[in-house]
């Protein structure tokens, strides 16, 4: 009995290494988890806690380049604009700000500049990329440049200045209220393009009214006004008024002393108030200045 249990029970040394091996394997299952709890960091587990920050980081990043890309693209809307009759070329940073431009922009286009680059007509003016359509829409009745490249008149050398700057020898008086192109080109400093705008702006305005008018036409500054101002008489002939009562859009499209949006507004206070009954009446809508109605009185009717 003894004899068939020890040879039941007994083993080997081969079949006592394997069950050493076995139980190695045994202990270092069990001990796998606490080995790798403390030598090996756990990934962080993703909780609304931990995503926040992360989302509001994300937020702040959108959020600059948002403002970078409004700088370069869009007007500041922030900023009261101020319309004026103005030349492009070589128009301070100030004034570009006036016109509803944020610093940035106006830099951009005097980068521009500083390439050479050159307004030529109207439309180069809108091919700036800072320059958004509704802006230029806005800006484009007082860009005192011509409509084509051919009525461009580049800026004369210091010796063209200098001759068309002497006194003129015989008294010249030209009437601007009346005077076609060929007339005023009668005038010493004035040549066929520049007496060729004045014509047209005369024609879009509906005449002049003062002398002083003159230098709202592009490329007439002051000093240039001060050289032909005396060769120059204004009879001050009837104006070509547009009655605010009955007037439509394309009417008043040309006027270039109202934006597109003033006209609009004049036109829909009408609709909705009735007529006009003295330029009084205009100080009623917001984006209409004493000044601005000032100007334009003398060529509007009820």
């Amino acid at each position: 009995m003894n004899q068939k249990l020890k040879k039941h029970l007994e083993i080997t040394r081969k079949e006592f290494r394997g069950i050493i091996v076995f139980f190695i394997i045994l202990l270092l299952i069990y001990l796998a988890p606490y080995v790798f709890e403390k030598f090996i960091t756990p990934p962080t587990k993703i909780t609304i806690e931990t995503i926040n920050p992360k989302i509001k980081e994300i937020e702040s990043f959108n959020q600059k380049y948002e403002d970078t890309n409004n700088d370069l693209s869009i007007t500041n809307e922030n900023h009261q604009a101020t319309l004026f009759n103005f030349n492009p070329n070589h128009l301070p940073i100030e004034d570009w700000m006036k016109l509803g431009l944020s610093e940035k922009q106006a830099r951009s286009i005097k980068n521009y500049e500083s390439k050479g680059g050159q307004f030529r007509t109207k439309a180069d003016v809108k091919k700036m990329y800072v320059i958004k359509p509704e802006l230029y829409e806005k800006l484009e009745p007082y860009i005192q440049l011509p409509e084509n490249k051919s009525e461009y008149e580049p800026q004369k050398s210091y010796q063209e200045y200098k001759e068309y700057t002497k006194p003129a020898a015989i008294k010249v008086e030209v009437d601007i209220a009346t005077a076609d192109s060929a007339e005023f080109t009668k005038i010493r400093g004035i040549g066929p393009a520049f007496a060729s705008r004045i014509v047209k702006y005369r024609n879009r305005l509906g005449g002049f009214y003062k002398k002083e008018q003159l230098m709202e036409v592009w490329g007439l500054d002051s000093a240039k006004y001060e050289q032909i101002k005396n060769q120059t008489i204004n009879t001050q002939g009837k104006l070509k008024q547009i009655n605010v009562n009955t007037c439509t859009f394309e009417e008043f499209r040309n006027f270039p002393y109202l934006s597109y949006k003033q006209m609009n507004a004049i036109i829909n206070y009408r609709i909705q108030h009735g007529n006009y009954k003295s330029p009084e009446d205009l100080s009623k809508i917001a984006i209409l200045n004493a000044e601005l109605i000032q100007k334009i009185t003398p060529y509007i009717s009820f």
